[in-house]
């Protein structure tokens, strides 16, 4: 793939923060038009759809920091001379084509784009088909500054494919594919890893846990509580289970606490046995498949934990491998659950909802992969490249 100046990448990225601000009217009608079509009582998913001015300003933000990220592409990673005379010199390299898939959210539009282009990659955008019309004027802005710039409309494309078009189009590509991604649920994930005939790089489910151990601060422990399940429903780091030990000084009374103010933060709850013993009224988890599932609403599930150890093997067998946090006042008690919780993401005292690009000093970033090869957490412009190696001899043989 032929490799595009830096100059020339970040005046595509200017002119699109400028055709975007220039038209958020035709943004905004379009995006209404996705919202009247939009036929589900999926708050999580309408949240997600919905478009409006500090939506827009974000988008413009992403592209403005990505603008002024340096490029990562042919940066020397290691430069050796052999005894043998041979230079060897390991570079940063794109992908090439990368197909996203996703789903009702406009700004991955703009988010996966601007990572994908300025890390000289092509990118194919899936989007769901709740926000056909969105996605439409948004890839036509991109084309608009793509053309500006003397480059072909090719670099950014939206695929518009049913089910049965996108599983053909992942077994007999009409392009060369080289990575996809699909940003969705499990029926999603395992849809492409069956059909694909690439590499394939998994952003997994959330269901995130956070456990409160026996020397947790109550009060802090609440506030990250009433932050990671509510602040927003639809983002993949918002928390799904609570694990609270037993041990706790004054458990009894602190799990009504809990569900008192989960209540009236308008949070419903599932419990299980030993927890519904002090919660009789409350809801009893019905199976435990319920602990693998990620919510999206305003529902979480409360469970008992007699120790760290305890906590570890339940958020391993369950979690999706996204985020987890403990609450503790000891340091080495958070040591060692950090250490051996198997998720991309591990907080002490904070909320899980930091587990996002921006929020890590990452910037935008195309998702968060949760697989553990190649890279694990959010993939911003610097995990989108792969490496290559150069090497140069003056007629070497091997001997």
């Amino acid at each position: 793939m032929r490799l595009i100046a830096t100059e020339i990448k970040n005046n595509v990225l200017g002119c699109m923060v400028r055709i975007l601000d220039e038209n958020r009217t035709q943004l905004l009608d379009a995006n209404k038009k996705d919202l009247d079509a939009f036929n589900s009582d999926d708050q999580a998913m309408y949240d997600r759809l919905l478009v409006n001015d500090k939506k827009i300003d974000g988008m413009i933000e992403a592209i403005m920091q990505v603008r002024c990220q340096e490029d990562p592409i042919n940066r020397v990673i290691t430069d050796k001379k052999l005894e043998n005379g041979l230079q060897v010199i390991n570079k940063t390299a794109p992908f090439g084509t990368i197909m996203i898939i996703y789903e009702s959210r406009p700004d991955v539009t703009v988010e996966a784009a601007v990572l994908a282009f300025k890390a000289n990659n092509k990118i194919l955008l899936k989007g769901g088909k709740e926000a056909l019309c969105s996605n439409k004027i948004l890839v036509d802005f991109w084309h608009q500054a793509l053309l500006e710039n003397g480059l072909s409309t090719e670099y950014i494309q939206l695929l518009t494919l049913n089910r049965e078009e996108t599983q053909q189009f992942l077994k007999e590509p009409t392009e060369q594919l080289d990575l996809v991604v699909p940003r969705g649920g499990e029926r999603l994930i395992s849809f492409v890893k069956e059909h694909a005939k690439c590499a394939v790089l998994i952003s997994g489910r959330g269901n995130n846990f956070l456990y409160v151990d026996e020397n947790a601060n109550w009060e802090k422990s609440i506030g990250v509580i009433l932050n990671a399940k509510t602040s927003k429903i639809s983002a993949c780091n918002a928390l799904d289970k609570i694990l609270i030990n037993t041990n706790l000084t004054d458990y009894h009374h602190k799990m009504i606490d809990l569900k008192h103010i989960l209540k009236n933060s308008g949070v419903s709850m599932l419990v299980d046995s030993d927890v519904k013993k002090i919660l009789k009224e409350e809801e009893l988890i019905p199976d435990e498949t319920i602990w693998e599932k990620e919510f999206l609403e305003m529902k979480c599930c409360i469970g008992s934990v007699g120790s760290t150890k305890d906590a570890i093997q339940k958020i391993n067998k369950y979690s999706g491998g996204h985020s987890s946090t403990i609450m503790t006042k000891s340091a080495e008690t958070a040591s060692f659950f950090m250490e051996q919780v198997d998720c991309a993401a591990v907080y002490h005292n904070a909320s899980t909802r930091f587990t996002d690009g921006g929020q890590m000093g990452v910037g935008a970033e195309l998702a968060i992969s949760t697989g553990k090869l190649h890279h694990r957490g959010p993939l911003g412009l610097n995990e989108l490249v792969t490496n290559k190696y150069y090497v140069y001899g003056d007629g070497h043989i091997r001997e």
